[in-house]
């Protein structure tokens, strides 16, 4: 069989763009929604590792909790449950004396949620150069892009001398990485790592960290038609008045790490809920007694978690203790997911500058090196001494309605990844 060179590599991404968005379609209309503490992956692990399986490789599908020593390991979050999550790995062995990489990625979604969506979220609904639905950019749109070139090395008959692993992993949204961290506890390690995140074409060495609070204000009341003070609702006003102090006090102290120099602000606090009582004529008209508010905020690579929490709660101790009188019952705080911490790897690490090069031998420009925006599963592979870097599409409203993966740049994104794939592994010895 007469070997694929990269001309014939990178036409064949392009010549088979319509087997690209049927993959992710099949993957869309397999939800795989992750409701923390528990999950719906089963169905579209199954899918994965049927496809892999029939293409030639051997798939293993194993439970993040079956890793050994991982409920002992310190990055371990015990607040999940994985009866039907498996993982799902397979791996190509090369030849020899060539290089190993890992393409690995998340399939579990975040839910619908109650936005209104004017596509069906599990329709994989193509309008014009746009896939809708829940997860198509964030992250199933990798997810195909990985088993494609899978697909596209065995049929063009290209062999490897370096190892190439494929894996999909369980629970990464809402601070999960148990999945991830289960596949390194495994064994599934590499020269270097791609994790085929959304990363709108940049290629992004960095992630920040992140970090979630819920805040439970409490303040009895007389009732709407007492003429007392608007207790609870009072902390609340305090509360907003004073989350600019927090952003300000952020800004002036952290040392922005250069991966995050082009932002105006690197490190965002955002208020991600705020809920009192139902709405409507279900509840008495009332002022409220309780209202809880989740407090999200981001960090750079190189914070720790004892830093981040010493300043939260010097100054949340000094806005209640600067206003006792609204503040006589004590505020309630609970962190309700792990803390991510931020991460990165050297720019001039080989797996940055090589994946570079090739991008622009695609893309025909130069493509952004920049740290990604919001936490992910990165900093675990970092932690196992892994040099990875996130590569992926570009798309639209992640973790909102109508979800959308731009299609020509998923098959960009493909063409890049196969072609890197060979340069780094190396052309093997067919048999």
């Amino acid at each position: 069989m007469k070997v694929a060179d990269e001309v014939e590599l990178q036409a064949y991404a392009d010549l088979h763009a319509d087997r690209l968005v049927a993959i992710l379609q099949d993957l869309v209309r397999l939800p795989s929604v992750n409701n923390a503490p528990k999950g719906s992956e089963w169905a579209c692990q199954q899918y994965v590792a049927s496809f892999l399986r029939n293409i030639g490789w051997n798939p293993t599908q194993y439970l993040p909790t079956d890793a050994p020593g991982i409920r002992e390991h310190p990055i371990y979050w015990p607040k999940r449950e994985y009866e039907k999550r498996p993982n799902v790995a397979a791996v190509r062995k090369g030849s020899g004396g060539g290089r190993s990489l890992i393409l690995s990625g998340h399939v579990d979604t975040v839910p619908v949620g109650e936005g209104e969506w004017k596509f069906p979220p599990f329709d994989a609904h193509v309008e014009g150069n746009r896939l809708y639905g829940r997860g198509a950019v964030d992250m199933k749109c990798g997810i195909a892009t990985n088993l494609f070139v899978a697909e596209a090395l065995v049929t063009l008959g290209v062999r490897l001398a370096g190892d190439l692993t494929i894996e999909t992993v369980v629970d990464e949204e809402f601070g999960g990485v148990n999945g991830t961290l289960a596949g390194r506890l495994m064994g599934y390690t590499a020269d270097a790592a791609i994790i085929s995140e959304p990363s709108f074409l940049r290629i992004c060495p960095a992630q920040r960290g992140g970090r979630t609070v819920d805040i439970l204000f409490q303040a009895p009341n007389g009732g709407i038609l007492s003429g007392e003070s608007a207790g609870v609702a009072e902390q609340l006003r305090i509360f907003l008045n004073e989350i600019g102090r927090l952003e300000k006090g952020r800004l002036e102290g952290v040392r922005v790490h250069p991966m995050y120099a082009h932002l105006a602000n690197p490190v965002p606090v955002t208020i991600a809920r705020i809920h009192t009582a139902a709405w409507g004529t279900s509840e008495p008209p009332n002022t409220p007694t309780v209202c809880r508010v989740q407090l999200f905020w981001q960090a750079m690579p190189g914070e720790t978690v004892e830093e981040i929490d010493r300043e939260f709660h010097a100054w949340f101790d000094g806005m209640t203790g600067a206003h006792p009188e609204a503040f006589r019952v004590k505020p309630i705080l609970e962190n309700p997911i792990r803390w991510l911490p931020g991460s990165a790897i050297d720019p001039a690490e080989p797996i940055v500058r090589e994946f570079s090069d090739t991008a622009v031998s695609i893309l025909g420009e130069v493509p952004p090196v920049q740290g990604i925006e919001g936490p992910c599963d990165m900093y675990v592979f970092h932690e196992f001494g892994i040099p990875t870097v996130l590569w992926g599409a570009r798309g639209a409203n992640l973790h909102q309605a109508d979800e959308y993966v731009e299609l020509d740049s998923m098959v960009k994104a493909a063409k890049t990844l196969l072609t890197f794939v060979r340069r780094w592994c190396g052309e093997g010895v067919n048999s």
